[in-house]
């Protein structure tokens, strides 16, 4: 549990057509949202044909990172989630770009995979409606992707991200606003090809109660019940209406629409084409609407962090489970990592939080799961596998961070293989690899004995172990690791002394 109870928690959300920031107040277990942001800043339509973020975008975006963080700044720093989804996962120069809007916004900025916003959407699908036991389909349309769940209470069962958006589809379709029959013709099979590979499996029969959870598809259900083509979300009949009266227009600016937004007007007909086909595709006849979505599934997940029921160490339990490690010997490099940092203490480049603690526990479970594919240069497979798999509650850096201390925990040890890591981590990163490796070599005969006492100490980049008398005289293997490790680490400008 928090040292104090969060009564104030806040997520953003970097999307690719709004940026939205809702902030909550929490007591006794209920959420009650008491601030909410929202500015159409449009980020996918920045993306030229190489994939870099322009300059003008940036700075719509910039301006409005500057007026979200005049909102949070009575929010503590921990109590704040802000992620950014798929034009950040996919613009060349988002790391430039992250640079200038973690300034901006004063708070650093996670990138989220599409399978990890999906969990994170069905998480604030399923608490704003509560459970009925209904198997559901999740639908949320972005700028730039479209996430697709099927999930029971509050456990996504499938989880799907696919690369169009109402921006994208927009831009690709429907440029300039110009509109014709033969182009939303298109623009629906582009859809259906997206979808085809997930149809069977998401079909209706699958489940009882299609949701939508986003602005696109809030806007549609509007406009359908304003024109009387739908009393109860979006149906298929209403689709079929509002499709056939925007195939008499030329332009988006005919459309003459109750309760559409002007600001929604540019990127409304690149969502419906996306709605109509998962409804073509999936055999829909109605879709409600729920409240909750990406926001309120980071305030959850966040909260689940404060109050230690963090999903990534589900995650991780489940992965080393999956690649049959020895649980066993990897808690006994746990427990030798937590003796050497209550002995290091406040004295060493690392952090004194729980965030250390939980990425060398992760590590020191996680760093042997290669093995299940090859024992040849298996740190490099685990490695792989961390860095690129779909791990739940992992944004991209976390699973950076994590990939890169793994990676570096056995035979030659390079600084530069931390280059790329998000500050602080560039340089803590390699504190931590270093703390991993000593731990993996003085358990590497994987005796179930617990390791006999020591006394370890670093300083700049000095490390000093020592143990009790004659102890590496029985165990000369050890010591001759130990030798070797010393050798590994000279090459990093570590000295490693021991006794």
């Amino acid at each position: 549990m928090p040292k104090k109870v969060p009564e104030i928690v806040a997520a953003v959300d970097l999307g690719s057509n709004s940026f939205h920031m809702i902030i909550c107040s929490y007591h006794n277990g209920s959420l009650q949202i008491i601030d909410r942001l929202k500015e159409m800043v449009r980020l996918a339509a920045g993306l030229d044909k190489k994939n870099l973020l322009d300059i003008k975008t940036q700075e719509r975006a910039l301006s409005c990172l500057e007026r979200f963080s005049q909102r949070l700044r009575d929010v503590p720093p921990g109590n704040v989630r802000v992620v950014g989804t798929n034009t950040l996962r996919t613009a060349k120069n988002a790391p430039q770009f992250l640079l200038l809007a973690e300034q901006a916004l004063n708070h650093p900025i996670h990138i989220i995979s599409g399978i990890e916003e999906a969990r994170l959407i069905y998480m604030g699908v399923a608490y704003s409606l509560g459970g009925n036991g209904n198997k559901r389909f999740v639908m949320d349309i972005g700028g730039g992707s479209t996430e697709c769940i099927i999930g029971t209470g509050n456990t996504p069962l499938k989880k799907e991200s696919l690369n169009m958006g109402c921006v994208s589809m927009s831009n690709q379709f429907f440029k300039d606003g110009r509109l014709s029959k033969s182009a939303f013709t298109q623009a629906t099979l582009f859809a259906e090809q997206r979808l085809e590979p997930f149809e069977k499996d998401y079909h209706s029969k699958h489940w009882q109660e299609a949701i939508g959870a986003s602005g696109s598809l809030r806007s549609i259900a509007k406009v359908l019940q304003a024109k009387n083509w739908s009393n109860n979300g979006i149906t298929r009949d209403g689709l079929e209406q509002l499709v056939a009266y925007m195939s008499q227009c030329n332009h988006v600016n005919e459309l003459n629409l109750p309760e559409l937004d002007d600001e929604r007007l540019p990127v409304f007909v690149g969502g419906v084409a996306i709605v109509y086909a998962v409804f073509k595709s999936l055999k829909i006849e109605q879709m409600t609407i729920s409240d909750g979505a990406l926001r309120e599934g980071l305030v959850l997940d966040l909260l689940g962090r404060l109050y230690d029921d963090d999903i990534r160490s589900t995650t991780v339990n489940a992965l080393a489970e999956r690649y049959h490690t020895d649980q066993e010997h990897a808690a006994r490099i746990q427990q030798t990592i937590a003796n050497m940092l209550t002995q290091l203490g406040i004295d060493t480049p690392l952090f004194t939080n729980n965030t250390v603690v939980q990425f060398l526990n992760w590590a020191a479970a996680l760093h042997e799961i290669g093995m299940d594919i090859a024992h040849s240069q298996y740190h490099k497979h685990s490695a792989y596998i961390i860095e690129n798999g779909d791990l739940a509650g992992f944004s991209s850096q976390d699973q950076k961070i994590l990939a890169t201390v793994v990676k570096a925990h056995r035979r030659k040890f390079s600084k530069t293989n931390f280059s790329d890591l998000p500050t602080p981590w560039d340089e803590q990163g390699i504190f931590l690899s270093v703390i991993l490796r000593l731990a993996v070599v003085l358990h590497r005969n994987r005796y179930e004995h617990t390791l006999l006492d020591f006394k370890v100490n670093l300083v700049k980049n000095k490390i000093r172990l020592h143990f009790s008398k004659d102890y590496l005289l029985q165990l000369p293997l050890t010591h001759a690791d130990l030798i070797q490790e010393a050798d590994y680490l000279k090459s990093a400008g570590f000295k490693l002394e021991f006794s």
